[in-house]
């Protein structure tokens, strides 16, 4: 499943988001990726997505497949918009 999503201020509605959200997919058994701006990095590492560097505003894809696939994606995309 992919989505693409529009990524909101979560620094504003997180205390720490990065690693909120590597928590939030390390919960799903489906392989989760987040591409953008020409980066494609797991999101279950902590590593990457800090090297990623989700601002505000821009566009990503998140990418799941696996048997929770429609979950997890539904998950990271309302983390990203902050729509929780």
């Amino acid at each position: 499943m992919t989505e693409l999503v529009k990524v909101a201020d979560i620094d504003k509605t997180h205390k720490n988001p990065i690693a909120e959200l590597v928590q939030m997919a390390c919960k799903y058994d489906s392989h989760i990726e987040i591409e953008g701006e020409g980066k494609n990095i797991n999101a279950k590492s902590l590593m990457g997505i800090m090297a990623f560097g989700l601002k505000e505003g821009i566009e990503v894809k998140v990418i799941a497949d696996g048997s929770d696939e429609n979950e997890a994606a539904d998950a990271i995309r309302n983390f990203l918009t902050c729509s929780e």
